[in-house]
């Protein structure tokens, strides 16, 4: 079935993970082999060959560079030029992936149902076929005005979520506490302005009851899931997914196991020892349809390889082609197959359609 991954940390993994993602999971995993400066060398998931084979046709693709003040302990760049240097050059990757057919940029409604119709056609082999993304920035840090967020418009930038990890500086991320100020207000007021889509994810939670508040466009959680069911402020709460459904956003399951089961400790834990498969993500996004009464606000948002490899994915994962196991694994659960179809692509499909229409 054609698929959408809400988020992948693609360039990240090609500029500071050193992956050539044109090569196969399996290939990269060779020569990583020995490697020891990431925890998940030669444990990767994500290659363009496994999109394609996983009919994975269209993704959200991210660009990510935090700035980090000088007594913040978490990995980035000593000011916000420097972040926004990093993610040109992200966009630097991904142009240069589009000029050898890997990937297209899909950025507006024409070309959103043009990419559709290449990959609906069966007479072309995937192999064929380029990978559409959708650009999106992780984390608003590398902004270094507000004005600079036209310019990112005018490359592609059609969505941004404002924090990511820890304080920013538009908005307060995981782990973090505090609303947005008037810069992150700014923020939103010109993504708005440029119809560029809100990424709820990573917002906590005072900086996401005031961005909501503030903000009056389209908004989505690329990957995120429910805090019921693994209790830490990285996940959505009933109330916030409720506010979610009522804004009409759709929510991307993520397979970040310490996020999908409780208790997860990093480094210690395994996916085996926790029971950490795929139908644990399916638990939450059932969670989501029951607040909903319906399955239109849920899809697939993997965020497989962000920072994390085989040893922190659900254990029946191999590659990201294993998100085809998923449809057998809804109907199961009793969802028919127009449902089943929404999770895997159509929700995201209606989103984006009403966004750009």
């Amino acid at each position: 079935m054609f698929t959408i991954d809400a988020h992948l940390d693609l360039s990240m993994n090609a500029m500071e993970w050193n992956r050539d993602l044109r090569n196969t999971v399996f290939e990269i995993r060779e020569r990583e082999i020995g490697l020891s400066d990431k925890p998940d060398r030669a444990k990767g998931t994500v290659a363009f060959p496994e999109l394609r084979k996983g009919n994975v046709g269209l993704v959200v693709a991210t660009q990510i560079a935090r700035y980090v003040a000088p007594d913040n302990p978490l990995p980035g760049w000593a000011s916000p030029e420097q972040a926004w240097a990093q993610t040109q050059g992200q966009v630097a990757w991904y142009q240069a992936m589009e000029a050898c057919g890997e990937m297209i940029q899909i950025n507006d409604l024409a070309s959103l149902e043009k990419h559709l119709a290449l990959w609906s056609d069966t007479t072309i082999p995937n192999e064929q076929k380029a990978i559409g993304y959708i650009l999106s920035l992780e984390g608003a840090d590398s902004i270094v005005t507000v004005d600079h967020v036209a310019k990112a418009y005018e490359y592609g930038l059609r969505a941004i979520g404002p924090a990511h990890y820890g304080p920013g500086r538009y908005a307060q991320g995981t782990d973090a506490t505090g609303g947005l100020g008037p810069q992150g207000r700014d923020l939103l007021k010109e993504m708005e302005r440029l119809n560029i889509i809100l990424d709820a994810t990573h917002l906590c939670d005072d900086s996401f009851w005031e961005a909501l508040d503030h903000f009056h466009g389209n908004i989505w959680a690329s990957h995120n899931l429910c805090r019921s069911l693994v209790n830490h402020n990285r996940q959505f709460s009933d109330e916030q997914i409720k506010e979610l459904i009522n804004r009409g956003a759709v929510i991307g399951g993520a397979l970040d196991a310490w996020m999908m089961v409780p208790n997860w400790v990093r480094g210690v834990s395994t996916p085996e020892n926790m029971n950490c498969n795929l139908e644990v993500m399916l638990d939450h996004l059932d969670h989501i349809c029951q607040i909903a009464g319906n399955a239109n606000h849920i899809g697939i948002g993997s965020d497989l390889d962000g920072a994390f490899g085989k040893e922190q994915s659900p254990y029946d994962l191999e590659t990201i082609a294993d998100l085809q196991k998923i449809p057998d694994m809804l109907r199961k659960r009793g969802y028919s197959q127009e449902d089943i179809e929404k999770v895997m692509h159509g929700n995201w499909l209606r989103f984006l359609r009403n966004a750009w229409k």
